[in-house]
């Protein structure tokens, strides 16, 4: 197991908190050698065996933890928020060197995490737990773009949400009139039919910001209330059909820069980018 603390001990070297384990299961010394260089070499940490965990940083403490777990060649490892401690830049770092040394050795890893772009990043497979049940098991490319109800679709990275009731749903697509008395189209994904209530969900980078209709497209009209520059995109904050919090995440591209406050625009999407689920709100 490997903790978010690195509950390593501050008395003895790198060498000896990896040998730790073995040792108290009576290993011979001819074995637990071996296997301490071999997993102190997995890590990276090969040539700092003989320094004292507080000689190093956050990231190789960490790196330690993992050896230490890994000495034992487990089937099986639970990780329990282990980058949690650690900076932004320091905790994507070893995101992938965890995955990396995942893949190398082929053991199943139990990873948990309230960060949701961890998650996607690290996994193969997430389960998404809401009060204890499970919502929903899936590859990460499943769990983003076709999350199988409202719970997931708000959880898992940045979503719009608008609330509305079914009109019709012909061949997998529900007709929905907003509560702001709006007409659009969505993928029926999770509704109870005709006039049950459902929540759309719409990621913020499947939406357009155009001066007129796009053809094909579902469209409300929208006024853009905050524009935040991000470098490779423009984060695009607006008011739609009663939503003030509604995002649209923009290509930085040079006939995209001239998106001004207050200025009134259409927002657009392709019908099967908007999923009609259940509605979870009042």
């Amino acid at each position: 197991m490997v903790f978010q603390s690195y509950a390593l001990w501050p008395h003895l070297s790198v060498r000896e908190n990896v040998a730790f384990g073995l040792k108290e299961r009576k290993m011979p010394s001819s074995e637990i050698g071996p296997r301490v260089a071999a997993a102190l070499d997995l890590v990276g940490l090969k040539h700092l065996a003989e320094r004292m965990p507080n000689q190093l940083s956050g990231g190789q403490q960490q790196r330690i933890a993992l050896a230490r777990a890994l000495v034992f060649e487990p089937e099986l490892v639970l990780m329990d928020e282990p980058l949690g401690a650690l900076d932004k830049q320091l905790r994507e770092h070893m995101q992938y060197e965890i995955k990396h040394i995942h893949e190398n050795l082929g053991v199943t890893v139990v990873y948990v995490t309230h960060d949701q772009s961890e998650a996607l990043t690290m996994s193969n497979r997430i389960a998404v737990f809401d009060d204890g049940v499970i919502q929903q098991l899936d590859a990460p490319v499943a769990l983003y773009e076709k999350p199988e109800n409202s719970f997931v679709a708000q959880f898992i990275g940045e979503n719009n949400t608008l609330a509305g009731t079914v009109n019709s749903l012909t061949k997998g697509v529900a007709a929905v009139t907003l509560d702001s008395g709006d007409k659009v189209k969505a993928r029926a994904v999770n509704t109870d039919g005709n006039g049950s209530r459902t929540s759309l969900s719409i990621r913020p980078e499947r939406c357009i910001v155009s001066q007129k209709k796009s053809a094909g497209l579902s469209a409300l009209k929208g006024r853009i209330e905050e524009l935040i520059y991000l470098g490779d995109h423009i984060r695009c904050r607006m008011v739609v059909a009663g939503n003030n919090e509604f995002i649209v995440k923009v290509p930085n591209t040079a006939d995209q820069l001239g998106l001004e406050i207050g200025a009134e625009s259409y927002v657009s999407w392709q019908t099967d980018d908007c999923r009609a689920l259940d509605h979870r709100g009042s």
